[in-house]
């Protein structure tokens, strides 16, 4: 199914703002295109339609006591209105969206090709509405005021199932809404519960307070909807419409929040932060003079700022650094006038280690404090972040489960087993596997079977985690394509620890 692009979009809810006055609903089009387009952003005008002559009970029709319906009859708008502003949305260059309270009001959306359906908090357990909705196959949003988590989990469920693509928009139905009952933290639980789909906020404080936008954005709200309108001398807003003044600060609040945010993985530093803590640091220099040859001590040298242009800093002295070109004394210590011993293998594992550690804890994978780590090096420990894979044993019986993690940029050669059957699961990240020399990319969740005497081989480019579920383990019944791998005693491609061997590495 192609996946609407619902990130990113900006809803400007016109409701019943157009006053049920076209020339004024398209002045409302037109005065929000020009911040939309100034802002260069991707925005929906939205509409809610109803089918009067069905949607109020005739004894409601005139005096009715719910404040909605006066407000709903004398703000209707015919076909061929509502049509004349959802031309002008197009020629705007913006997305036609709508909020449809009835049935009819769905066949309305179809015949006039609006693009978005949204449905309403109100309606969002309106089933027959639902259904109605459903079958059409537009990309929706349904709002989530008053909504509980069952209630919600069932419409997200109800649309898989329908194949309608959709998202979630976390919402508080007072209007406005005060600070303490925005709720906002409801983000980051709707995007736990549904990682898949896009979350947005649809906005309905007070049009001057834009502290809920920075921090719906830092939650990870990937849309916004705001209410708008244009006052006039005969129109007044009401305390939760935006004018496009404020719809223009509330656009750039979002943008602003979106950049403070920045990107959502951990980026290399840039240069000009990096000469700013280099500014700090401390480097290395001589007590005194040295000579070739000599091994470094710690009584050799001193730690001071500024460091030198290419000197070592304070964090890289280890002892075993060995001078290869004369250093005079208070001279900086340098990648050209000193060799740096080789890390030794622990530190290789222990570098993987607190790697793999960030992964589970990202991937919300918690151990037991009783488990055994089996580290695979199939070439050496010096090639560990290039080939190799490690092994958590959780159960070890005549049936077995471990997880097997990679870094990102692992790969493990290709093998068989003569007696053990397994199924791969992934958990977490991507797992690329070549079996019997045919690729295959398993996601989460998808899973996949390795019979005995296949061969099979795996790698990830950015990490992965998934499970092992197998028969009975033999130690001795993996059989390497490479044969200088067979080659090789088991004990020196393997490193097994209990727990995660900090003692024993």
């Amino acid at each position: 199914m192609n996946r609407y692009e619902f990130r990113d979009l900006f809803i400007l809810e016109m409701a019943n703002n157009h006053q049920g006055d076209v020339q004024h609903g398209i002045k409302i089009v037109r005065e929000m295109a020009e911040v939309v387009h100034a802002n260069r952003i991707r925005a929906a005008v939205k509409l809610q339609f109803r089918d009067m002559e069905t949607f109020i009970h005739p004894a409601h029709r005139e005096g009715s006591t719910n404040k909605h319906v006066p407000r709903f009859l004398s703000t209707r708008l015919g076909k061929d209105q509502f049509a004349a502003i959802v031309d002008e949305i197009r020629r705007a260059n913006m997305v036609t969206m709508s909020t449809p309270f009835d049935e009819p009001s769905v066949e309305m959306i179809v015949e006039m090709g609006i693009e978005i359906i949204k449905i309403g908090s109100c309606s969002a357990t309106d089933w027959p509405l639902l259904e109605a909705v459903a079958e059409v196959g537009k990309p929706v949003i349904f709002s989530t005021g008053g909504l509980t988590l069952k209630e919600i989990d069932d419409l997200v469920s109800f649309f898989d199932h329908k194949r309608v693509d959709h998202a979630i928009q976390h919402c508080v139905s007072i209007y406005p809404t005060p600070d303490g009952e925005a709720n906002l933290n409801m983000i980051d639980i709707l995007r736990r519960r549904h990682p898949d789909k896009v979350i947005g906020y649809s906005t309905h404080e007070a049009p001057e307070n834009l502290a809920p936008v920075y921090v719906a954005i830092a939650k990870g709200a990937g849309m916004l909807e705001r209410h708008v309108g244009v006052a006039t001398d005969k129109y007044k807003l009401n305390a939760y419409s935006s004018t496009a003044g404020q719809v223009d600060l509330w656009i750039k609040a979002a943008l602003k929040a979106k950049a403070l945010c920045g990107a959502t993985e951990r980026l290399p530093a840039t240069e000009v932060e990096m000469s700013s803590l280099n500014s700090l640091k401390r480097g290395i220099f001589a007590r005194k003079a040295l000579r070739p040859g000599h091994e470094v001590h710690r009584e050799d040298i001193y730690f001071a700022m500024p460091m030198s242009d290419g000197g070592l800093t304070s964090g890289q002295w280890e002892t075993g650094i060995a001078v290869t070109a004369a250093i005079g004394k208070d001279e900086a210590l340098t990648g050209t006038n000193v060799k740096l011993p080789e890390e030794p293998d622990k530190q290789i594992l222990f570098t993987s280690i607190h790697i793999i550690k960030g992964m589970l804890n990202e991937a919300k994978i918690a151990l037991s404090s009783d488990f055994q780590a089996e580290f695979s090096h199939h070439y050496g420990l010096r090639r560990f972040a290039e080939v190799g894979a490690t092994l958590i044993d959780c159960i070890t019986r005549t049936y077995c489960k471990k997880l097997i993690i990679q870094m990102a940029g692992q790969r493990h050669p290709s093998h068989y087993h003569k007696r053990k059957e397994e199924t791969f699961q992934v958990l977490w990240g991507v797992l690329d596997v070549i079996i019997e020399g045919r690729p295959r990319t398993l996601y989460p969740g998808d899973t996949l079977l390795i019979q005995q005497g296949v061969w099979h081989e795996f790698r990830t480019e950015g990490g992965v985690i998934f499970e092992e579920i197998s028969t009975t383990h033999y130690n001795d019944d993996s059989y390497y394509e490479d044969k200088a791998i067979n080659a090789i005693p088991r004990p020196s491609r393997k490193t097994v620890v209990n727990h995660w061997g900090r003692y024993q590495i």
